[in-house]
């Protein structure tokens, strides 16, 4: 592949596993220089499977809820390659969960505190650094589920990436004047083990089948691959998207199209 991160040094939350991992793969063949961070010890393992495969990556076990922890990854990153060119928020968690029964608001808080304020402190953290740069890209991983689509049990997902949209835009217009640039990846469904968790939630039976009946309703039929928004990232990440800033773009096979689920069929 060409490399058109060759250089950047790039910092992905939730880099473990699902789509964080398929970006980050992405990120490191287009030459990037790969801090990686997530919670469990699952990263660090990716960051040395990478770095055996001859490209450049750092793992870092990190929690973006908490702030000291972020910015422990900020320091990691700075110390290992000078500073920051790309950051990738996408640190996330998704639990199903009927709006009663959240007698607690365990399930709220844990939505909020991942991946609304886990977004935040990640760009406050890294933020000086790109300003020491001349400027930097921001990627932000929310969701159509929120802004534009719901179904039953996802009012803690939906309001958390509902709110990094209107972060997004708030950030961008900030930071423009500094040269980083900050814009949302709004993913449909994309076959992660975040999926795969909530389709045995939906059918503890026969997940796969709940994973095919989302596949059915797709118009193309079929779930992403994580490397697919991957290589939306790295266009967001690199300098071929020097004029985009402030907005949201959708990658879901069409899977918001839909009007009603039987005209025409």
């Amino acid at each position: 592949m060409a490399g058109k991160l060759d250089g950047k040094v790039a910092v992905i939350t939730g880099a473990s596993k699902g789509i964080g991992e398929g970006i980050a793969r992405v990120y490191a063949d287009y030459g990037a220089k790969c801090v990686l961070a997530a919670r469990g010890e699952k990263v660090l393992e990716l960051a040395k499977e990478m770095e055996n495969n001859g490209f450049e990556a750092i793992g870092i076990q990190t929690d973006v809820s908490d702030y000291t922890s972020v910015e422990q990854l900020v320091k990691v990153a700075e110390e290992s390659y000078g500073g920051i060119d790309v950051l990738v928020c996408c640190a996330g968690i998704c639990i199903l969960e009927d709006f009663l029964e959240d007698e607690t608001f365990k399930n709220r808080d844990m939505h909020i505190d991942i991946n609304v304020k886990g977004v935040w402190n990640a760009v406050r953290a890294v933020l000086p650094s790109m300003e020491k740069r001349g400027g930097g890209s921001i990627v932000v991983m929310s969701s159509v589920t929120g802004d534009m689509v719901a179904d039953p049990g996802e009012v803690a997902y939906a309001t958390s990436k509902a709110a990094l949209i209107g972060f997004t835009k708030a950030m961008a217009r900030e930071e423009a004047g500094k040269n980083i640039r900050i814009n949302a990846i709004c993913p449909g469904y994309v076959r992660t083990p975040m999926v795969e968790g909530m389709a045995a939630q939906s059918d503890e039976e026969d997940p796969e089948r709940a994973i095919q009946k989302i596949a059915d309703a797709v118009p193309l039929g079929r779930l992403a691959d994580p490397r697919e928004i991957g290589e939306l990232a790295a266009f967001l990440g690199s300098s071929e998207s020097s004029y985009i800033t402030g907005t949201q773009i959708v990658i879901d096979g069409g899977s918001t199209l839909p009007e009603t689920t039987s005209m025409g069929q």
